[in-house]
């Protein structure tokens, strides 16, 4: 087995899991290059090699697998300062995009602002055609109007072109012929046709979507294809695969051509990480997920040990209508900036210091304080063992930046003040996970809250306090799990199909034959079994899925479709009607099991395997954990109200058994885990700690 990396890049650190045997697994971070995330990478992948007492071109030549979950899209859309996108449409939809369906967040503010456009209007051109609802060409393309379009983008200087026309998704011939044009006379655009990245019902919708991954396409791709290049010439020969936002991985060129696709991917590592590593585990099969890192607060939930999946999803308020895994994200994370509003009240985030110049403990330059800037005020961090002794932190810059842009402006003391931003933040995060679990029909009682990123095992015990949650997982490797459960990540290709249909009223033949098509697409994009496929299962595994919803409603719920030997059945109709109305029970309250159930659109997930990496499975120690003691310091906890002389354990001499009562901090390498009092922590056989917290 040669060596295997996962690379999580996130808004502070650059997060890496290496190993070349389950025994011998090992985590680095470095901080991120905003400017370049490949520069981030490489140097991370050299610490690696000196750490294993190589080369760097000696360790890529031994390394079999790589997959890389990158924020280079997320942070286009977040930051909008993507390619300049034109958009080509049927004559009489130019306005599609801000019409939104009648959308509007704030339906009682008529002031409040349209989004940021990532397609001028001048720059969104129509064309005549027409395919009609069967998807027959009603008027045929006027190909010399679309030439003339695509001479207009050239010449206005439009890099990336989307293609979006009416009913493409049920015939793409005029999608396909504009493509060709653009060829063409423009060779050098990038092109995003709406049948390939979305063939779905409902314009807005298609076009949404469309223009998101167009916008990001020349970025994406270009990063992309410039690291995998350097890292071919530095040695590297094996698999090279990219995370995506469904909890899938897929190769460099798919994840470049859809960039779309890869919204939200590190994340996406941690949640099939919790569900691979923790949730097998029948008694965690119900989990909510929290990952803090330095710019965000990212929280999903796992329910039957099935992470929650969502094609309604709104990114930085555009619509993205493909299959993610249901994440939940808020600028809540270490670097946070807490700052007094107009109003004289105290706010934390969206706002963050990011890696440069980062939190003022830092000493990068950083003014503005920051929640890591409280924790470290309050105890919660050491500065002299910050990511294993790495960086040491500055307690006095943190406490003046506190004190003159917190403390005195509300009167109050600087203690006082980094508790106010510690509660703040708790408060943002706790509603964060109210809206994945209450909001959609789950107590967050039945749930073990699973915490990950350099902050989340900060604060997740007064989180789980804060929603009467009963036990808290957190691996060693939190820091970088994400980057973890990459390497856990099956191969995945989603593919999608319009049908209409009732579940009284359907044709198995269609059905059949449009889930037989998208088969066929499948191998085209499927990437050949290398090295790391399960060696066992060569094939590819075909799992159906339906959107189903009742008569009137305008979201859709999508339930397996069970079939037998790769066909549908009337059985697999009825059952996917049932599983509709239980969930529509789960997540409105109510099921109308005497209405015919309403199919619009047919899935396909296809799945080729890799091979699995297990759990460790460590003799339990029964040892005095005493032995783990690093120090004591005073450490702030609401609870008791104050400061209490708190001891400090050296999570590298942990071992597996060890019983940690609270109140107690644990040292990990890149994060510290906060034991608040009526809580005890153990380190598990696999290598995890499971927090319990009375209630």
């Amino acid at each position: 087995m040669g060596y295997r990396i996962g690379i999580d890049v996130g808004g502070t650190f650059t997060d890496f899991v290496y190993l070349d045997s389950p025994d011998n697994m090992k985590v680095f971070k470095v901080p991120s290059t905003a400017e370049d995330q490949s520069l981030g990478v490489i140097s991370g992948l050299k610490k690696i090699a000196e750490a294993e007492g190589y080369g760097l071109e000696q360790l890529l030549e031994m390394t079999d697998l790589i997959v890389h979950g990158t924020t280079v899209a997320t942070n286009t859309m977040l930051e909008f300062n993507g390619a300049k996108t034109g958009l080509i449409t049927t004559r009489g939809f130019r306005d599609d995009i801000e019409l939104r369906r009648g959308y509007k967040e704030r339906i009682f503010n008529p002031r409040f602002p349209a989004p940021t456009p990532i397609a001028f209007r001048r720059n969104r051109l129509t064309v005549a055609e027409r395919i009609d609802k069967n998807g027959n060409v009603h008027t045929a393309l006027d190909e010399s109007e679309a030439r003339d379009a695509v001479m207009k983008l050239k010449d206005a200087g439009v890099e990336s072109i989307g293609v979006c026309l009416l009913f493409s998704f049920l015939n793409p011939e005029h999608e396909k012929r504009i493509a060709g044009i653009i060829n063409e006379v423009y060779p050098d655009a990038y092109i995003s046709l709406s049948h390939e990245v979305l063939p779905q019902i409902r314009e807005f919708e298609r076009v949404s979507t469309t223009l998101v991954n167009s916008y990001t396409h020349p970025k994406l791709s270009k990063y992309l294809n410039r690291l995998e290049s350097e890292l071919r010439q530095l040695g590297f020969r094996n698999e090279f695969y990219v995370m995506l936002s469904g909890g899938g991985i897929m190769n460099v060129d798919y994840a470049g051509k859809y960039p779309v696709f890869s919204l939200l991917s590190g994340p996406a590592g941690g949640i099939v990480a919790a569900t691979q590593l923790i949730g097998g585990d029948p008694a965690y099969s119900n989990l909510i997920t929290i990952d803090m890192g330095g710019t965000s607060f990212d929280v999903s939930l796992i329910k039957n040990n099935q992470p929650a999946v969502s094609s309604d999803n709104w990114f930085s308020r555009y619509r993205i209508a493909i299959p993610m895994l249901d994440i939940h994200t808020i600028g809540s994370g270490g670097g946070s900036i807490a700052w007094v509003d107009a109003g004289g009240a105290l706010q934390v985030g969206p706002r963050s210091a990011g890696s440069d110049p980062g939190p003022v403990c830092y000493g990068r330059g950083g003014t503005e304080p920051t929640v890591t800037d409280a924790n470290l005020i309050l105890g919660y961090l050491d500065p002299d063992t910050f990511l294993g002794g790495e960086m040491r932190l500055d307690l006095s810059a943190a406490e003046k930046s506190v004190d003159k842009l917190v403390a005195k402006p509300l009167g109050m003391d600087t203690i006082e003040a980094a508790h106010g931003i510690y509660r703040i933040v708790n408060n943002n995060m706790a509603n964060g996970i109210r809206t994945v679990s209450i909001q959609r029909g789950h107590d967050p009682r039945e749930f073990t809250l699973v915490a990950f990123g350099g902050n989340g095992p900060v604060h997740a015990g007064i989180l789980a306090e804060e929603l009467e949650i009963g036990t808290i997982i957190v691996s060693r490797l939190a820091t970088a799990l994400s980057a973890r459960g990459m390497l856990s990540s099956n191969i995945v290709v989603n593919k999608m199909r319009t049908y209409i249909g009732t579940s009284e009223k359907y044709n198995l033949d269609e059905i059949n034959s449009l889930f037989t098509a998208m088969k066929k697409e499948v191998e085209a994009d499927m990437p050949a079994a290398g090295r790391s496929v399960a060696a066992s299962i060569q094939e590819v595994e075909h799992n159906y899925f339906v959107d189903a919803h009742y008569h009137g409603e305008l979201h859709e719920i999508t339930v397996p479709l069970h079939h037998e030997e790769g066909r549908v059945t009337d059985q697999g109709i009825r059952e996917a009607a049932e599983a509709f109305h239980q969930s529509h029970e789960t997540l409105h309250t109510f099921a109308n099991r005497d209405q015919p159930v309403f199919f619009m659109n047919l899935r396909l997930k296809s799945v080729r395997p890799m091979e699995t990496i297990p759990l460790p499975e460590k003799e339990l120690s029964d040892s005095n954990p005493e032995s783990a003691l690093r120090s004591n310091r005073n450490v702030f906890f609401e609870q008791v109200g104050g400061f209490v002389e708190t001891p400090i354990f050296d999570g590298n001499r942990i071992k597996s058994g060890y019983i940690l009562p609270g109140p107690c901090i644990i040292e990990e390498a890149a994060t510290n885990i906060v034991v608040c009092p009526d809580q005890v922590a153990r380190l598990t056989a696999a290598d995890f700690y499971e927090i319990t917290c009375s209630k």
